[in-house]
């Protein structure tokens, strides 16, 4: 793989970009503290603002990675506030592999968003970083993100008994992937 850090992705209605710490309250608002946008995550809602800071400091620090690729979502439409959050949660360089996960606040859901920003990610894997298999997964749950794999790309491989844990507790995992020869 070509590493290369996390870099700006803008597509017709977004632009992908690293985090600064002014994105906190937008976070905190748009979709952290939202116990309906975090139901089928691995992370509690967020409290307040401060934990949303928290974490983005922890983030921005990592950015210096060149193999950290973390973006917000932020629409064009609303300005300059970010509305959900896209990455490469893992990572496995001897098979050139990359898995991403996402979630954007309730209030963009059901406008190919999530869709238009996965797949963008996903170009840049593929055309930049040269990843040879991009995947991700979800409870079976929560169909509406299985649906933004497929609409990607993403061809269902299997489901996994009782594989991850959510904020529902021990679940079932499906997994959605796409090889770069099958672009």
């Amino acid at each position: 793989m070509k590493h290369c850090g996390t870099q700006k992705i803008e597509t017709d209605r977004l632009i992908l970009r690293r985090y600064v710490i002014e994105d906190a309250a937008a976070m905190y608002k748009n979709w952290a503290s939202d116990e309906e946008v975090t139901k089928f995550l691995t992370w509690p809602p967020h409290s307040n603002e401060k934990v949303s800071q928290e974490i983005i400091k922890n983030w921005m620090e990592q950015y210096s990675n060149q193999n950290y690729y973390h973006w917000t979502i932020v629409w064009k439409e609303n300005g300059e506030e970010p509305i959900g959050d896209i990455a490469v949660v893992g990572l496995k360089e001897d098979i050139a592999m990359a898995h991403i996960g996402y979630c954007i606040g309730r209030a963009w859901w059901h406008k190919g968003i999530t869709s238009e920003a996965l797949k963008a990610v996903m170009d840049f894997l593929f055309d930049v970083v040269d990843v040879q298999r991009i995947e991700a997964m979800h409870d079976p749950r929560n169909i509406n993100s299985g649906r933004v794999m497929k609409k990607c790309g993403m061809k269902y491989e299997g489901t996994l008994r009782n594989a991850a844990r959510n904020n529902q507790g021990i679940c079932d995992a499906c997994y959605y992937a796409q090889l770069k020869s099958e672009r």
